[in-house]
């Protein structure tokens, strides 16, 4: 293995604070990972991790090299990709918001990797936080403004929302015509992985945005149970737009107070703060913003 190599193993294994995870991330025996972290300890003269039971960390002197191999490791990524002909290679490790990617990244994604057959993409799902640097993610596609502020953002798309329900419900309850018309009313209630607590429905109005907590006989955590309650009646709902076309023409659910609607929410990809973005991650999130901005008009 070469100087180069042996940095970018060096800095995956920082990274992922595990022999065993960069070597699985970079497809290489345990014991090769073992070997050349021991040569490049023996041709520094430093010790550059501390090994305990549970994980690796790195040394003074470990974080130092690593920050400069970083450095290093980006400049040569960027010379190679400058090159006329070179084309963005290697594991890409991306996690993504489940919804989201199965109404505007995988329609597309079998063009992705025909243009660029050299990346191994590696896709994870979820809202939950995502420590990329230490779970070897490249990057992250989210809804809601960024809160981490060791993380890039790159807002790719925003998606306009509604509030929502269903005719039966609307048929108990009636059709609320403004915010002041809400007393009676119930709704589904949803707890936000990021805010760890129910979120209020919110409306667009003269002066601002008002909220309202409404009574919430259930309360969920999952974008697909959310909709699955509102269409058995169980009360109001705000969600984007493009997640209920289906059942606004099956007559499933029902748009009310759209002169009121909630405020959009803006969608990023996150990458970390302290990496510069390779040729692999840089064409994917450019991909991506293409497939929303392509899609979105179709779907709202």
């Amino acid at each position: 293995m070469d100087k180069v190599d042996a940095m970018r193993l060096f800095a995956r294994i920082v990274e992922r604070r595990s022999f065993t995870l960069a070597a699985q991330d970079l497809e290489l025996p345990r014991s090769t990972v073992t070997e050349v972290v021991k040569r490049l300890e023996a041709r520094l003269g430093v010790r550059l991790l501390e090994r305990t039971t549970r994980q690796v960390r790195p040394t003074l002197d470990g974080e130092a090299y690593y920050q400069r191999c970083l450095g290093i490791l980006a400049e040569i990524e960027e010379a190679e990709a400058a090159f006329i002909g070179a084309r963005p290679s290697g594991p890409l490790r991306v996690d993504v918001h489940s919804v989201l990617a199965r109404h505007f990244m995988l329609p597309g994604l079998p063009d992705f990797l025909a243009r660029y057959p050299e990346i191994q993409l590696r896709i994870g799902e979820g809202d939950r936080y995502v420590d990329l640097v230490r779970e070897g993610v490249d990057c992250v596609l989210r809804v809601g403004k960024p809160t981490d502020s060791s993380m890039i953002g790159r807002q790719i798309a925003t998606l306009a929302e509604g509030t929502y329900a269903s005719p039966a419900y609307l048929a108990r309850h009636g059709t609320p015509t403004t915010p002041n018309d809400l007393g009676g009313h119930q709704m589904v209630a949803f707890v936000s992985s990021a805010a760890g607590s129910v979120l209020p429905l919110e409306f667009q109005m003269a002066g601002g945005v008002r909220e309202h907590l409404l009574p919430h006989p259930v309360t969920v955590a999952g974008a697909e149970m959310y909709v699955a309650t509102a269409r058995l009646g169980l009360g109001l709902i705000q969600v984007p737009n493009y997640r209920v076309q289906d059942d606004l023409v099956r007559g499933t659910l029902v748009e009310v107070l759209a002169r009121f609607p909630p405020t959009p929410s803006p969608v990023y990809v996150l990458y970390p703060q302290n990496r510069q973005l390779s040729p692999r991650v840089r064409v994917f999130i450019d991909w991506l913003s293409a497939e929303f901005a392509a899609r979105l008009p179709a779907t709202i």
